[in-house]
């Protein structure tokens, strides 16, 4: 994790206090549904909770001393916790094994980073729902291969990028359901030493649903699901920001990143103003993804179990979340303030002579009599005349001077073929299929 691109509230699921406290309420919940089956006295759960009331410090670097002699993090816990404690701590993890602590927290951590997740989420389809109504009518220039098409608006690329995050949104749902699951099934998960109503007892109270069977581990194909939902929304940040990007180059400059006072784009030349937000989110997104492939490979773990997933883990965990927490922000404050141009997007978009209407008339020419093949011969004809002229030549007016195009078409029919107004006839009914 680097502090540069963390954000608070992620960070802090992923301290070892906050790991630990978790460990705790585990083995402490699990303790009380024993006590309560008559397996342990209820004294043993008293005592944890009483010392727990009184609200202790996680000692992390006392626990780290234990586990520098014993080489096991969730034993080294259970003897500072036993210290504390006192006596009745020989109660905990009864029956219980490493794994339904370890991976019990990790569901609890990651459904957690989920929740913030999807408030960012929330966040950034409010600020592109806002700028998409705004723009809702703004006639620019749509693109294919990077060169002029047809137009479009740019209220509609923001009404794209809406629904593309509202479908994250519903991956990441469905990823927080999967992933948030608990395992209390002991040693290669049989529940041969700790009652399956311990489980139950216990993923209640963690707001956890149950692991139908597992091994000695929570099958790890639902991690795999998990990390790559978030590499796709890492995905869908880019596209974002790798439009805002194209749209930001001197030569379009159709919209670009708010530049605030004192800001400085270049220690060189005093003149840039970079999209350097944009290009960010493009090299997080890459980070991001690269959780995706050792998360699946981790599915394939030997046997009952092994420990191969879990160095893995550590890393990914806490590093694929605070990543995406941070690059959602992040694109959500540029959503907010992007600095749109449109009489930038009206100049680009008028700079081919007419070319973009020119499909109108290869359709105006078939419904006249005229072939397909025909059709489009004459069009492009004259469209290459303007190609080639950059844009110094009508394609309408070279359109009205062609003969084999007036005999089918007059010059008031060809006139109407270009009108902008045309291509946003159905603007609405795309707002309400995404917005509702």
């Amino acid at each position: 994790m680097v502090p540069r691109y963390a954000r608070p509230a992620m960070t802090a699921l992923w301290e070892p206090e906050a790991k630990y406290r978790i460990w705790f309420e585990i083995e402490a919940h699990a303790t009380q549904k024993l006590a309560d089956l008559g397996v342990v006295p209820q004294s043993a759960a008293k005592a944890l909770w009483d010392w727990w009331a009184t609200d202790p410090k996680i000692d992390v670097e006392a626990i780290d001393a234990i586990e520098a002699v014993t080489k096991h993090d969730v034993i080294a816990f259970l003897d500072w916790v036993a210290e504390a404690v006192g006596e009745e701590a020989r109660f905990m993890h009864q029956g219980m094994t490493s794994s339904d602590v370890l991976d019990t927290t990790l569901s609890v951590q990651l459904a957690r980073a989920s929740d913030i997740l999807l408030a960012d989420i929330d966040a950034l389809l409010a600020a592109i729902r806002t700028r998409a109504e705004e723009h809702k009518y703004t006639p620019t220039i749509g693109r294919s291969h990077g060169i002029h098409a047809e137009p479009v608006t740019f209220g509609l690329k923001l009404a794209e990028a809406y629904a593309e995050f509202a479908r994250c949104r519903t991956r990441l749902v469905a990823a927080r359901a999967e992933i948030a699951t608990c395992a209390i099934s002991g040693a290669v998960g049989t529940f041969a030493n700790v009652d399956p109503q311990v489980e139950a007892y216990v993923a209640e109270q963690l707001g956890l649903e149950i692991e139908p069977v597992s091994t000695q581990v929570i099958p790890r194909d639902r991690h795999a699901m998990f990390f790559a939902t978030l590499g796709v929304i890492a995905s869908s940040i880019e596209r974002l920001a790798t439009e805002i990007r194209h749209l930001q180059r001197t030569e379009v400059l159709e919209a670009e990143e708010y530049f605030s006072p004192g800001q400085k784009g270049s220690s060189a030349m005093p003149h840039k103003r970079n999209p350097v937000l944009t290009e960010n989110l493009t090299g997080l997104a890459r980070v991001v993804r690269s959780a995706v492939t050792p998360a699946l490979e981790n599915v394939a773990l030997w046997h009952e179990r092994d420990i191969s997933h879990s160095s893995v883990e550590r890393y990914i965990g806490p590093d694929a979340t605070i990543t995406l927490d941070f690059a959602l922000a992040r694109l959500t404050g540029v959503v907010e303030k992007l600095l749109v141009y449109p009489a930038r997007m009206e100049k680009n978009m008028n700079r081919m002579g007419g070319l973009i209407h020119s499909q109108r008339v290869l359709l105006a020419l078939t419904q006249a009599g005229l072939t397909r093949d025909e059709s489009y011969r004459l069009v492009q004809r004259n469209a290459m005349k303007v190609w080639e002229s950059d844009g110094a030549l009508s394609l309408l007016d070279l359109l009205k001077a062609d003969p084999d195009v007036t005999a089918a078409l007059t010059p008031e029919q060809l006139e109407e073929k270009f009108d902008l107004g045309y291509h946003f006839k159905h603007v609405d009914t795309i707002f309400a299929r995404v917005f509702g």
